[in-house]
This record gives structure tokens, sequence and C-alpha cells, in this order.
């Protein structure tokens, strides 16, 4: 891409983690931002109702909450537990204003990743019907094999796909995550069919960097590493997304420097290299 187009650029609020969630939806509307994906950290200690005012006040539209999910764990006491926050977060995400809660579903090391996968399709379908009463979609995100021992046993879109189908619920779906898919020889046809059945959700933008450093913390801008985002960007509208665009990067070397020059960093890689 590029051009001056900038009205599907979303960021994420753990993007630029040091500002304030006040701070940070004046920053990005004062970049022309339209987009804001708010992280549940960002909510803390504030009433999720009055911030979602305050981020449409700011002309911003708010395109999800991050994040439920961590469904397995080894004893059910803590599997109760997890499926009582998510209908937080559910709870959350309504009173914000968002219409779609990210899970990121959880992985218990002591489990075999088939069980913690039973785990997290039982634990989605208990919390479904509470997001079909509050308005707000679920989105299942598939993160990389990287990821398996505690974050998500759920690591490809395949996965995803099949998990969106065997619950088969028009308020659950998947979340498409560059940082996490690129590798994946089927993804291009794992999107075409997340898009047949109505489940392309959120698309989430960022880099892998080559050499990556830190595993979690050290997410590029789009164009820094080796991701194709341009290309998987045109998969998922040939898909037919139409959705914004979502910026969410985790990075110490960004968090450390200026977060008004880096939302200018990412408003220019976004038109350049996405």
């Amino acid at each position: 891409m590029s051009g001056t187009d900038i009205s599907k650029l979303c960021v994420h609020t753990i993007t630029t983690k040091p500002l304030p969630i006040e701070e940070a939806a004046r920053a990005y509307a004062a970049e022309g931002i339209r987009g804001i994906t708010v992280w549940r950290d960002a909510l803390e200690g504030r009433d999720p109702r009055a911030t979602g005012r305050m981020l449409r006040d700011e002309g911003l539209e708010i395109v999800s909450l991050c994040r439920g999910g961590f469904f397995p764990h080894a004893a059910s006491a803590g599997r109760a537990e997890a499926v009582d926050d998510n209908l937080r977060a559910i709870a959350e995400a309504a009173a914000l204003g968002a219409p779609l809660l990210v899970l990121v579903c959880g992985a218990a090391a002591g489990l075999p990743l088939e069980t913690s996968r039973k785990q997290i399709l039982e634990g989605i379908a208990a919390v479904e019907p509470a997001a079909r009463a509050a308005g707000v979609k679920l989105a299942i995100e598939p993160l990389h094999p990287m990821y398996a021992d505690t974050r998500s046993a759920v690591n490809t879109l395949a996965q995803a796909n099949d998990m969106a189908e065997a619950l088969a619920s028009p308020w659950v779906g998947v979340a498409v995550d560059v940082y996490h898919l690129w590798w994946d020889p089927a993804l291009e046809q794992e999107i075409m069919r997340c898009g047949r059945n109505g489940h392309l959700m959120a698309f989430h933008i960022c880099d892998w960097r080559v050499p990556t450093r830190d595993l979690l913390l050290d997410r590029g801008l789009m164009g820094e590493g080796c991701i194709p985002v341009p290309k998987i960007r045109g998969w998922v509208e040939a898909a037919g997304f139409t959705g914004f665009h979502e910026v969410e990067i985790f990075s110490t070397e960004y968090w450390a420097g200026n977060q008004y020059q880096f939302l200018q960093k990412i408003k220019q890689a976004y038109l350049h290299h996405s």
C-alpha cells in the first residue's frame, strides 16, 4: 500500500503501552487514527462505560477488547475461574462498547495439547450465551507454535477454523494475526475458508524482526522484518474482510521511546508497508 488513506488504521493500546488510555486516545485522534483496540490492563481503575464515551468523544471507533481466553487448567476450579473471568471480560466489552472480544485461548503445560483444545472448546461454549446476550462477538486468535506451552494450544488458522465451525455460532469467529500465522503454507486457503464461513472477525499486523531478540517483546513495524504483510492483507480482503487493520506491537524498544513519534512511524509503516 502507498498513499494517504489511513481510514482503516487501528492501534492497540498495548502498542503504545506507556500512554494512559486518555492520553493515547488524544494522541491517536490527533494523528487521524480512527480505530482503537483496548487492552484490559488499560481499563484498570476506570469505569469501562465512561471510558467508552471518552473514546467515542475523541472520534475513535472501538474495534475490540483484548483479551479473554486462557481456558485450560488441570484443575476444574481453574477452569471455572477462567470462565468467570471471560464473563467479566464480556461484560467489560459490552460496557465499553466494543463489539468484539479477542480470545488468547491458553494452554496448560501439564496437559496434552488435545486436552487443552477440548477445554478451550468447552470454555468458549460455556461463555457464548453471555456473549450473544451482550452483543459481543468472540474471536479465537491462533498463536505461533512457540506459545503452545502456556499461551495457546490453538496454533494454526486451520485449528481455529475447526473450532469456530464446531461451535457453529454467529457470535464466534477468528482473529488473523500476521505475526502468528505468516509462516503457515496453508494460510491463504485457510483465510479463504474463514471468509467463506463468515468467521473472519479481526486482522492484526506488525512484523517479525530478523534476528528476533525476544520472542514476545521484539515485534517490529511493518516493513522492518520478513512478514509479507501486503500479500496477507490481499488474501484477507479477497476473503471479504472490510474491517480495520490493527497494529499490535509488543516492543520494549519502542515502549522506551517517544510514543508520539512512534505513532507517526506507525502511520508511515502502514502507508508504505501494509
